[in-house]
């Protein structure tokens, strides 16, 4: 590809505000080749579903089918058509791209992925998710961006430099991400593509008389000056990199991967990847009357599953794979009931897809339990918090310090064991309690009682609502190892459904209570 001088569509988005008058010129690429540690050299790929994906018909629980066609008769696909995963699970007949990653130990998927006190907007909740904020928190600052603030104070004063000549982070699209905003300006680099990349030319030198012109003349040279340098390198990227797949045509989400497998294999040095694809929000038609095979949400999760099979082969054949690790989030579930409409409402929980080849494959959680008697509106119950996942991934993956990771999601978290030592074949469970517990009664009316056993861990026990509102935590606390009774008062609460939380080690247990009419 030639040289081309352009306008990056969206990319004085990108630009920080302050920049204490840095000259900042194109940086030269001479170190970008230097070996790197293991941490430096990983990548992060953010795969954002906009409008709330339907968990339940990606990651489906086959050992939930009576329920299932209890609730979703109109949605759910023909048992016999489920794509294996394990006894318990399976994927979408559309999504056969990804249960092959699966059978080669390069996925996984963690189960009802959520936060208490679940907001149902379109808006508010992807601000929670893009902010890891609690749900009655609002921040400024999306959790990629605090933690690259971290790791490279003072940006953007002083870069991009020799050090580190490259973005930081790149969004595909025309507008960069709120998950990459910092306290000061986005650590974000928005591409569109290759070809909408243009060099800005300079403005005329302005008199540095102190004047508002002045000032603002001045800045506007500047930024350029650093929208320039960051585009070179892109451009250089491009040129130097490669892909070795044939993605599918009329796929967006594969068009933006196919730039991400092509930067890196070209020696780009931004550390994480921010994608998306849209069109999950499916209050109707979700499927085809009279076909549930197919719809809009099959030729949605066809895409999503395409698109990263082929990522994958593309950067195995590039001998990147090590290097990379990828995850999808959507801002909710949906509902577990089905409209007669074809379709579902907003919901709470949903199932994350892990990808890569260090990747400890498997499916973490259980299977949400469907049952004929699901409340108006019962959502999926959360059995992880999103934040653990995201702190996994900056602690086991990108190489962040816990001390740190908890300033910057503001929570503590568990650490889920989704990653694996990419020089191991096959990594073994390093789950570290696996939490046995039951209600009885239940049903009940006033009173049930929570038993289980403690492996000497601490439990954060708490009920949930049908729609995910964290009501009240029972317990808090390291238990002795053993077994614990607790009894649960729900005298206060009226008749409908609940769930009780387990959270201990990296595991957590959702148990679905019915309390009934006195």
């Amino acid at each position: 590809m030639k040289r081309r001088q352009f306008i990056q569509t969206g990319s004085l988005v990108s630009l920080p505000l302050l920049l204490s008058g840095l000259e900042v010129t194109a940086i030269s690429r001479s170190s970008l080749f230097h070996l790197l540690n293991a941490d430096d050299d990983r990548v992060l790929v953010l795969i954002q579903l906009n409008g709330g994906n339907d968990g339940l018909n990606m990651v489906i629980p086959r050992d939930q089918y009576d329920g299932m066609a209890a609730v979703r008769p109109n949605l759910m696909i023909p048992e016999n058509k489920v794509l294996r995963l394990n006894d318990k699970t399976g994927l979408h007949s559309a999504m056969t791209g990804m249960q092959k990653l699966f059978e080669e130990e390069k996925m996984a998927v963690v189960q009802s992925v959520g936060y208490p006190n679940q907001n149902r907007s379109h808006f508010r909740s992807t601000d929670i998710w893009t902010t890891a904020s609690d749900a009655d928190k609002y921040l400024s600052s999306g959790w990629i961006g605090r933690y690259l603030d971290l790791k490279y104070p003072g940006f953007p004063t002083g870069y991009p430099n020799d050090d580190y000549p490259d973005p930081f982070a790149i969004t595909l699209g025309a507008v960069v991400s709120e998950t990459c905003q910092g306290p000061v300006t986005n650590f974000s680099y928005s591409l569109v593509n290759q070809t909408s990349i243009r060099l800005i030319e300079e403005t005329v030198a302005a008199p540095e008389d102190g004047t508002c012109y002045s000032n603002e003349l001045s800045f506007i040279r500047t930024t350029i000056r650093q929208s320039n340098a960051y585009a070179s390198n892109v451009l250089n990227a491009f040129d130097k990199g490669n892909n070795m797949a044939e993605y599918p045509a009329n796929n967006r989400l594969a068009d933006q991967l196919k730039i991400v497998a092509n930067l890196i294999s070209g020696g780009l040095r931004t550390k994480i990847y921010v994608v998306s694809l849209g069109g999950f929000d499916t209050h109707a038609n979700q499927v085809l009357i009279g076909d549930t095979l197919n719809g809009d949400h099959a030729t949605l999760l066809q895409r999503v599953s395409d698109a990263v099979s082929v990522f994958m082969q593309d950067c195995k054949s590039l001998g990147i794979s090590q290097k990379v690790m990828g995850m999808t989030f959507s801002e909710f579930g949906r509902q577990i009931r089905a409209k007669n409409s074809y379709g579902t409402d907003h919901g709470t929980a949903a199932p994350l897809i892990i990808f890569g080849d260090c990747t400890n494959y498997g499916v973490f959680g259980d299977n949400p339990e469907i049952r004929p008697d699901t409340a108006p509106q019962e959502g999926v119950p959360m059995q992880f918090d999103f934040r653990s996942v995201y702190a996994t991934m900056l602690v086991d993956w990108l190489g962040a310090d816990e001390a740190a990771v908890r300033d910057i999601l503001f929570k503590d978290f568990q650490r889920l064991p989704i990653i694996k030592d990419c020089n191991i074949s096959s990594a073994k469970d390093k789950h570290t309690e696996y939490i046995q517990a039951y209600l009885s009664p239940n049903p009940c009316q006033n009173y049930t009682y929570l038993n289980f056993l403690s492996g000497g861990s601490h439990f954060r026990i708490s009920i949930f609502n049908a729609i995910g509102y964290e009501l009240e935590v029972l317990t808090n606390k390291k238990l002795e190892s053993g077994a614990h009774e607790i009894q649960i008062d729900l005298q206060r609460y009226p008749a409908g459904i609940y769930f009780i939380r387990l959270a201990a080690g990296n595991e957590a247990k959702t148990l679905r209570l019915v309390k009934s009419h006195s």
